[in-house]
């Protein structure tokens, strides 16, 4: 009855997967991630999405090398596909990802530099 909901929970635990510790992230940040998914799954994510959502964030976080360092090259490389292809469609859940990320405050300067962002 109370606690936190089992979609912050699954967030929580896809964070730790990507190597980003939760409490690292701020309760809004997070209650705005779980609520762009459900903008764009409003039945219910497929089984990998609070995964694949976790390593995008977590990329944008912790930057290229400390991200590889700890997921490995290949999901390095599926990050930075992702952002350039955010970046090309605009409004996509990986674009809104990344500029909250980005308006958070909270997006590596390297990944800032790398991909030319703004919050414009």
């Amino acid at each position: 009855m109370f606690g936190r909901s089992g979609d912050l929970r699954e967030l929580d635990n896809a964070l730790r997967g990507a190597d980003l510790h939760p409490a690292l992230v701020p309760e809004g940040v997070k209650l705005t991630i779980v609520n762009l998914m459900k903008d764009h799954w409003p039945d219910e994510p497929p089984p990998d999405a609070y995964q694949s959502v976790a390593q995008l964030f977590g990329f944008c976080i912790a930057g290229p090398q400390t991200f590889e360092q700890a997921n490995g090259p290949e999901r390095r490389l599926e990050a930075e596909r992702r952002i350039e292809a955010a970046l090309e469609t605009g409004d996509s859940l990986d674009a809104q990802i990344v500029l909250m990320a980005l308006h958070g405050k909270l997006i590596s300067a390297e990944v800032v530099e790398r991909f030319g962002l703004s919050a414009d």
